[in-house]
């Protein structure tokens, strides 16, 4: 079965953007050797790891792609079941779009804001978020739905449809006095995390809204934590490397002490054999040399001392970091679960109102139609007997001008006119009414789509600020982010300039 066209090409738009290929890719296919996957890595990361990759085998390279998709994109099984290496040694293009579908989602994870899909057309920006939506929807069981899912449409579940309902048809419209009340449990929500004083705007975008929902910011913060968690864990296993490095440094010291002792009492005891002077200069130089290594070696222990605590307390103080932040995270996981109820309940109560509203719109509709059209009846029929009526006064004026003996006829049809003449009044009187009511209908359905749009007005403004508090939450990681890049040029630094024992 071939690919989704649209989705085989929003992902084909997005390798395009990251600029890792001189010339754009128009087919997947152009994928097939994997260079511009390696190259899509080393730019995520800041590094070059997989340049010298480039210049391996076409099965070394995906070795490599599919090992990075095992370790950091969360999906254990991806370099086995999910991505198959001889799949892509053969260039199918299915495997090359799973690919670009997990590159995708780490991409969106680790450095992506919002913002930065602005570059692509309203189009791709919905199929990327389809495939996004996806791959949250579905972390468990993407052996089975992935290759469905990019040939053909995949039916929504009832979550995922009710969610995708939720934020790509905003709701418009809700009980007012019930909207407002659990707005202000909103604010209070938030302000208990300190969102409230952080500036942020509304989605703006099908991938900025993907990426505001609060099931994605949820996992981009798990993701940021187990990063942290394993940054401390390299720190405390170099740091253990460092103590046993001092410890050796400690024995060698020793050891070089009790020499230095041995030389000094053999130098005494030639001394008092009175040894020749050559002899004794050249035990000197000895002395002299073992204690220019001595100092050499005490400073290298005095700094590796120091070093050792400067790493305690960047261990100390990250430990305490990540503390504060598995607690933030616990805090905000907990804010965004309310966030995201109350937001479906809003969403509910806007539904229930609207089909309401639109039913009575659509009666009200119904019954403008109903009078519009007896209006024309009637309108009609004082036409048809103006005619009539015209017609005998035309009539009655030849009869005047006859005989007497035809007075009786005359005086039938004047009273035949005077009844038309009464039903004529009669139905102009029942059009005036009718044009009331029509103008009545008119203005209700007026202040009715008035009322309608306001609520939309009101009901936009309030997602856009729930959207902001949401968006707003992912400030609290900041700080830790920053410790996280001292301490690895910290690391670099001491790295680059570590002494060699």
């Amino acid at each position: 079965m071939p690919l989704h066209g649209a989705r085989a090409a929003a992902l084909l738009a997005w390798v395009n953007s990251t600029k890792v290929c001189t010339d754009p890719l128009d087919d997947l296919s152009q994928l097939q050797d994997c260079g511009v996957f390696i190259r899509i890595i080393n730019k995520i990361h800041r590094s070059e790891e997989g340049e010298s990759v480039l210049e391996q085998p076409l099965s070394e390279r995906i070795s490599f792609i599919c090992g990075f998709l095992q370790k950091h994109c969360k999906h254990k099984s991806a370099a086995e079941n999910l991505v198959s290496a001889q799949k892509l040694l053969e260039g199918e293009e299915l495997a090359l779009a799973k690919v670009a579908v997990l590159l995708l989602y780490h991409t969106s994870m680790s450095c992506k804001s919002p913002g930065d899909w602005n570059e692509f057309d309203y189009k791709t920006q919905v199929e990327l978020a389809s495939i996004l939506r996806f791959v949250l929807d579905n972390e468990e069981s993407l052996n089975e739905n992935l290759e469905t899912f990019l040939q053909r449409k995949a039916p929504l579940s009832s979550s995922s449809a009710s969610s995708s309902s939720s934020e790509e048809h905003s709701p418009l419209l809700s009980l007012p006095h019930k909207r407002e009340v659990r707005f202000l449990e909103l604010q209070k929500i938030a302000s208990s995390s300190g969102a409230n004083n952080m500036l942020a705007g509304p989605p703006s975008s099908p991938m900025g809204d993907v990426m505001q929902t609060p099931q994605f910011q949820l996992r981009r913060l798990k993701k940021q934590l187990a990063v942290e968690r394993e940054n401390r864990d390299e720190l405390e296993v170099e740091l253990a490397e460092n103590r046993k490095l001092i410890t050796e440094k400690e024995a060698q010291i020793t050891m070089m002490q009790q020499r230095i002792d041995r030389l000094a009492l053999l130098s005494e005891k030639q001394a008092a054999d009175q040894l020749e002077p050559k002899e004794m200069e050249e035990l000197r130089e000895k002395n002299e040399s073992l204690m220019v290594r001595l100092h050499e070696a005490l400073k290298q222990c005095q700094d590796l001392k120091t070093e050792k605590g400067q790493m305690d307390r960047k261990i100390n103080q990250l430990s305490e970091e990540n503390g504060d932040l598995s607690f933030k995270l616990r805090e905000i996981a907990s804010h965004l679960v309310q966030l995201q109820e109350a937001l479906n309940e809003l969403s509910e109560e806007h539904n229930a109102a609207l089909a309401q509203s639109q039913e009575k719109q659509g009666q009200l509709e119904s019954e403008l139609r109903a009078a519009l059209q007896e209006k024309k009846c009637s309108e009609e029929k004082i036409e048809i007997l103006q005619g009539k009526v015209s017609l005998l006064e035309d009539q009655l004026a030849k009869l005047r001008d006859c005989s007497t003996q035809e007075k009786g006829e005359v005086m039938g049809d004047i009273l035949k006119l005077e009844e038309l003449k009464q039903e004529v009044s009669s139905l102009a009187a029942k059009g005036a009414e009718l044009q009331a009511t029509v103008l009545r209908l008119e203005e209700e359905k007026q202040l009715r789509e008035a009322a309608l749009q306001s609520e939309r007005g009101r009901f936009e403004e309030e997602k856009q600020q729930l959207g902001g508090l949401v968006a707003s939450l992912q400030s609290s990681l900041s700080e830790s982010h920053r410790a996280r890049e001292r301490l690895e040029q910290d690391l670099r630094a001491r790295e680059a300039g570590e002494p060699q024992g």
